[in-house]
């Protein structure tokens, strides 16, 4: 099958074992992945009345049945910042995490007519998918900045570590929703799997309590949770709060790796996606 690009002339021919990723076409197709993201912030905010309020309102009201809860009621204290505070520096990440896991995962499936119809790096689904939540994610960090001048809360200079740990959330997203997109293409039990393993995931991630509540004989297995050392490192560049490197380093190794992985395993399942979806 072949088809003209430009003034050359691509040739697309089936694929065979573990297929890296073709930077060339990946550039030659930049506009379209910019007009999926696009598209995809365009559709989660089409005809709702609050917009992008909505890209708020989960993590402000998790932040208040958390400080309830589990600070009011349960005795849990944050490591030095106020736990509203604490709380929603981690939900942040965290909910940016969930959404563009649940949104990815899904990708293919939303999207079968283009991919059995049109030639493109299937990649820039799932991809575009998580990009666009970033977008949430800038406005809940503009949040967090709000909350800090209403507590009072300073500035640290470890605001400079923010973008790492934010490339890490997304690579983080990304690796996992290339795997699971490229599964539930043919095994939809996926779909109903996927929300409630980010349910229990949730307890698994030091989002309501501190790192400091688990005993230290527990760090190195909690440490391979790639979330748990980024909603470490986003507390840290935000609040400023103690970060333990050690613990931080192999959530961010675990993070790259599966988004390598999550890379070859989409691009290994990829050739069948226009016969079986």
């Amino acid at each position: 099958m072949s088809r003209l690009v430009g003034m050359s002339e691509v040739v697309i021919r089936p694929r065979r074992g573990w297929q890296t990723i073709n930077f060339g076409e990946i550039w030659q197709h930049r506009e379209l992945f910019a007009f999926l993201v696009w598209r995809d912030i365009q559709i989660r905010y089409r005809q709702t009345l609050l917009g992008f309020f909505w890209a708020v309102l989960q993590p402000l009201v998790a932040m208040v049945i958390f400080t309830v809860l589990f600070n009011r009621l349960a005795g849990i204290e944050s490591d030095g910042a106020p736990y509203p505070l604490f709380a929603y520096s981690g939900l942040v990440a965290w909910t940016f995490f969930t959404n563009a896991v649940g949104a990815s995962s899904n990708s293919l499936i939303g999207n079968q007519q283009l991919i059995s119809k049109v030639y493109f790096p299937r990649l820039f689904i799932p991809l575009a998918s998580v990009v666009a939540l970033a977008m949430d994610m800038l406005l809940n960090l503009i949040l967090v900045g709000g909350l800090m001048v209403y507590f009072q809360w300073p500035v640290s200079t470890s605001l400079v570590w923010l973008p790492v740990f934010v490339l890490g959330a997304i690579v983080t997203a990304s690796g996992l929703g290339l795997i699971l997109s490229a599964l539930n293409v043919q095994f939809r039990d996926v779909k109903y799997a996927v929300p409630f393993f980010i349910q229990m995931g949730l307890f698994t991630t030091p989002v309501i309590y501190p790192l400091q509540y688990v005993p230290e004989r527990y760090h190195a297995i909690l440490a391979f949770n790639p979330m748990a050392g980024i909603v470490e490192g986003f507390r840290h560049a935000l609040l400023g709060t103690p970060m333990n490197w050690g613990f931080t380093g192999i959530s961010i190794t675990v993070s790259t790796m599966l988004g390598l992985v999550g890379v070859f395993v989409f691009r290994r399942i990829e050739r069948h996606f226009a016969d079986v979806i």
